[in-house]
């Protein structure tokens, strides 16, 4: 050890800690999970500082300062680092007050398991900094490629005594602590070489949760429910926001990770709230497991808090009321039918239909909208606006007369058969759906998943319609992030859903004439933009998604879908994300003539070269600069 460094200390009964928690939220917001782990800290620190990177609305500084003693809000530049530097120039010589201090951020949730357990048994050993977590040393190294990733505690947690915060190496490294334009920075700057950079001079660590108990090189993301299970209350985001494949490769299964938290009483509705908020739709779908197989053996609902419900059911093919019906039926319960058309003709027989039929189980109303443009978008979100935000209903089954004649027998009644079988499928079925919203208070939709058998979507579901979605969710304030490839959408545009969660799009004005005539009804009109908007609008505000299909359809999609997969990926080495990744680097295959294999092949092994012949070949360059730049 230096002889300039004080030796380590334990920390002493009845010492003062102080906890520096950073923020970062989009919107200048401060969710409910947040203010949990701070909350579950306030009996361990006598001092809490948050730091808020960016802007903070006065909502979330009231709700902060419920459960801190002061808010620093300061320009996000430099990550949590920046703000931790921050938060130690802004307590100054103050630091000496406490016996430690908690250097903490918001990426993670707790406390999943008690903080004083943990709080305890470290405070008994002499170190001068300890961390929650650590990660082993890795070569070469994940993030560049080459070289070592040494050693070291995770950032996200990492607590400092006294003898180390007063000393002349800590106020060094702040000092001389370099620039972080981005995460790769942050990590490869800091996180990565605080550990050794301390442990050289002198300093001595430990850890509260050593990857050597475990089976990985990093069990915050790899072994998060072994840590649960040991006591550890932090619970890193990581797992339910990662790329999927990767995830799948080392089997981290999300679904399995939250109901751990959950089975040690973590209320994991705030959780989903957050990631609903700040997680593309459909890689949190994959990441959290959030499909269910909805089963109709057993029933799973309770009838003695029943939903109120309206089904709203656009009907274009009158022929198909009795199987509307039918279907709406299988509902338990009362519940209100609102019916919209296209024109008089059709809703007097539509209301024929209704009135031969035996009883009715509540109101019913039908509807001629003013225009069909947009069709069952349009008569949903401006033909029955009135109800949608009336605050009648805690639920609406959105259903229409689906026949699809244009893709033929086959492909029309599969898909009609997917949407009704996977919502409505029969009475013990449609109560165990209506029970998901019992159970789940931030439950937003559910419907089927994406349709793939007779159609083209695996990756291409998007078409045309993502540029168009951007744009409008821009307007309407929807900052929940797009999903890359595919959304995860209501295809075929049935759907159960809170009326709540669709509020967003709803309150929009829109008009029939947005829609733009029948020859809009196409990829890129509005209509299909907002056909894969639902999830996103109601992730917006807190509201998850979750796809529901029945064991006897999940035989028919998930086979088909291994099939296609493996027969995907036969000429291709690795593993799926190798697989994958390779497909995305080389780039689009388009008709497989030798000048698009070419394209490839300089993606995949040349990718300065093709960047650099973009930029010799930019139209927005003089001529003779590239040409002169090229002869050099």
């Amino acid at each position: 050890m230096s002889p300039s460094v004080v030796g380590p200390a334990v920390f002493p009964v009845g010492g003062r800690r102080l906890l520096v928690y950073v923020v970062y939220d989009r919107r200048g917001e401060i969710d409910e999970y947040v203010l949990h782990a701070v909350r579950g800290m306030r009996e361990h620190a006598v001092r809490i500082l948050v730091v808020v990177n960016g802007a903070l609305t006065e909502d979330g500084r009231a709700r902060l300062m419920s459960v801190a003693d002061e808010v620093l809000v300061r320009e996000n530049v430099g990550f949590d680092i920046w703000a931790h530097k921050a938060a130690l120039e802004h307590v100054g010589a103050g630091v000496a007050e406490f016996d430690e201090v908690v250097f903490t951020n918001d990426t993670w949730f707790g406390p999943v398991r008690p903080y004083g357990p943990v709080l305890d048994r470290m405070a008994e050993r002499p170190v001068h900094f300890w961390g929650m977590t650590d990660h082993a040393r890795e070569e070469p190294n994940p993030f560049t490629g080459e070289g070592v990733l040494p050693y070291h505690l995770q950032s996200f947690w990492i607590a400092v005594r006294r003898e180390m915060l007063l000393s002349e190496q800590w106020q060094r490294y702040w000092a001389e602590l370099p620039e972080m334009p981005s995460y790769f920075d942050a990590v490869l700057k800091h996180e990565t070489i605080f550990t050794q950079h301390f442990a050289d001079r002198g300093f001595t660590h430990d850890v509260a949760y050593p990857h050597d108990r475990y089976d990985s090189v990093n069990p915050s993301l790899f072994e998060a429910d072994a840590l649960i299970e040991d006591g550890c209350p932090t619970l890193k985001r990581r797992p339910f926001f990662h790329w999927p494949p990767f995830l799948d490769r080392h089997a981290v299964i999300g679904k399995w990770v939250f109901e751990k938290a959950a089975d040690y009483g973590y209320p994991v509705d705030i959780a989903l709230k957050n990631l609903a908020r700040n997680v593309p739709p459909k890689v949190l779908n994959a990441d959290v497991g959030l499909m269910n197989v909805v089963s109709h053996d057993v029933e799973s609902y309770d009838r003695s808090a029943p939903l109120r419900t309206i089904v709203i059911a656009h009907i274009y093919y009158p022929e198909m009321t009795d199987e509307i019906l039918d279907r709406a039926d299988t509902l338990p319960g009362d519940y209100d039918l609102l019916v919209t058309t296209s024109d008089g003709e059709r809703a007097a027989k539509i209301q024929a239909a209704i009135d031969n039929r035996s009883s009715a189980r509540g109101g019913v109303e039908v509807r001629v909208v003013e225009s069909n443009d947009g069709r069952e978008q349009s008569a949903f979100l401006i033909g029955c606006r009135d109800v949608l935000l009336s605050g009648e209903y805690e639920l609406v089954v959105k259903i229409h007369s689906k026949l699809t004649p244009q893709d033929g027998y086959n492909v029309g009644r599969h898909f009609r058969e997917q949407q009704f079988y996977n919502l409505l499928d029969n009475p013990v079925h449609s109560a165990n759906m209506v029970g998901l919203f019992q159970r789940e208070p931030g439950l937003g939709l559910v419907y089927p998943p994406m349709i793939h058998v007779g159609y083209p979507t695996l990756g291409r579901a998007w078409w045309s319609n993502k540029p168009g979605f951007e744009h409008l969710a821009a307007e309407i304030g929807i900052r929940v992030p797009l999903d890359d490839v595919s959304p995860l959408a209501p295809y075929g545009s049935m759907y159960f859903a809170r009326p709540e969660a669709l509020r967003l799009l709803v309150e929009w004005p829109w008009h029939y004439t947005d829609f733009g005539g029948a020859e809009a009804y196409k990829d890129g009109g509005l209509a299909h933009i907002l056909e894969r908007m639902p999830s996103y609008a109601a992730g917006e505000l807190g509201f998850h998604t979750r796809t529901a299909v029945t064991p006897e359809y999940l035989a028919v999609s998930h086979t088909s879908l291994d099939f296609k997969l493996n027969e995907m990926s036969a000429t291709i080495p690795g593993f799926v994300f190798e697989k994958i990744d390779f497909l995305r680097h080389s780039g689009f295959v388009g008709t497989g003539s030798a000048r698009d294999f070419l394209r490839m092949y300089m993606r995949k092994n040349h990718m300065p070269i093709v960047h650099r012949l973009r930029r010799v070949m930019d139209p927005s360059r003089r001529p003779g600069r590239w040409i002169s730049r090229f002869k050099r």
